[in-house]
């Protein structure tokens, strides 16, 4: 302890109060937007993960979201251990500050490219996932889904305001940026109302994690060891599943992006065949819709994010568009992949 600044000195306290636990370290992981993150060793050799929330954070959505987690954990899936305060909340309220204190999971936030072995685990974890969620409360917070019902005519303005910005904030390569936001006007206008006709009337909204990507899974190997960060609220699984399946790291970088997805696809069926196949079949388009109508990444000072984060947001906003190319050249031949791959003995649609 005699070691410690005082803001470690502030991290052992609540835990030695709030939770009776006695700290050995504590390191700051330069990541997260509502909340300082940090790294804890125990006196007892317990690895600990530590979120103290912004003053602006919505402490009953995350309430909800950890409760969700521990749901989930109860059902036996990768989750790890949210700890409960001496009271039994969740969300511990001490020196002016929320805190949640979760077990450390083993693995890594995977930097690469999705193999098909991984991909297929991944679907097998969010099929069973959304089959354990089917049986959750619905949440109050809800998924927004402008790629389903936005105006096609806002999303086209958002691109005029998209460069606006870039220009206040003195954006690196403004035209690039510029030829980008051209190219989605056109692909606005040309595609949305199109992929909008093929997709199911009557879509199956429930409970979800909401935020199931690559960033939010740690992985060893090709197995998925962590499903963190839940958002917890009530969203179409279909959507879910599109974004996981069509990761725009994986597009963007390996050709084996078109057998990833179709194997987690297969996979997320085998676990959850309660799903609708239409829900199944849908997701290539909703995850194209998804990034056709979606502009985050494309300017970054707003967010106010650490170096390394921010960095890799833009590398995000770069995937995306070449992921939107790749969707849009493919689908046709992707959805019939999928039906191939979902098919079920027993299927009628």
């Amino acid at each position: 302890m005699d070691d410690m600044d005082w803001n470690e000195e502030l991290v052992a306290d609540v835990l030695a109060d709030q939770y009776g636990i006695t700290v050995e370290t504590v390191e700051t992981v330069p990541m997260g937007t509502d909340t300082i993150n940090r790294r804890v060793l125990t006196a007892k050799g317990r690895r600990l993960f530590v979120k103290e929330y912004a003053s602006t954070a919505d402490l009953d959505a995350a309430r909800s979201a950890w409760d969700m987690s521990e749901f989930c954990r109860a059902a036996d899936l990768p989750v790890p251990r949210v700890w409960p305060d001496r009271d039994g909340n969740l969300v511990a309220l001490a020196e002016g500050s929320a805190w949640a204190v979760v077990d450390e999971a083993p693995g890594r936030v995977a930097t690469s490219a999705m193999s098909v072995a991984r991909a297929e685990h991944i679907g097998m974890v969010l099929g069973r996932m959304h089959r354990v969620l089917a049986a959750y409360p619905l949440p109050r917070r809800v998924q927004p889904s402008r790629w389903r019902s936005g105006s096609v005519q806002d999303a086209v303005a958002k691109c005029s305001r998209v460069l606006s910005s870039a220009r206040r904030q003195g954006y690196g390569d403004l035209t690039q940026l510029r030829g980008q936001l051209d190219q989605r006007r056109k692909d606005l206008w040309t595609h949305v109302d199109r992929l909008r006709a093929g997709l199911p009337e009557d879509l199956v909204e429930q409970a979800l994690h909401a935020d199931f990507t690559r960033p939010n899974m740690l992985v060893l190997t090709d197995v998925v060891t962590g499903v963190i960060d839940f958002r917890g609220a009530k969203a179409f699984p279909a959507w879910e599943l599109g974004r996981s399946a069509f990761d725009p790291r994986t597009i963007a970088t390996s050709d084996q992006w078109p057998a990833c997805a179709t194997a987690m696809v297969s996979a997320y069926r085998s676990e959850n065949p309660s799903l609708p196949l239409t829900d199944v079949l849908a997701c290539a388009r909703i995850a194209l819709l998804y990034m056709l109508c979606s502009f985050y990444g494309a300017t970054t000072a707003e967010h106010d994010l650490p170096h390394e984060a921010e960095e890799d947001l833009k590398r995000h906003w770069q995937e995306r568009q070449i992921s939107i190319r790749r969707l849009i050249d493919n689908l046709d031949d992707l959805e019939d992949a999928l039906k191939t791959s979902a098919a079920r003995p027993g299927d009628c649609r």
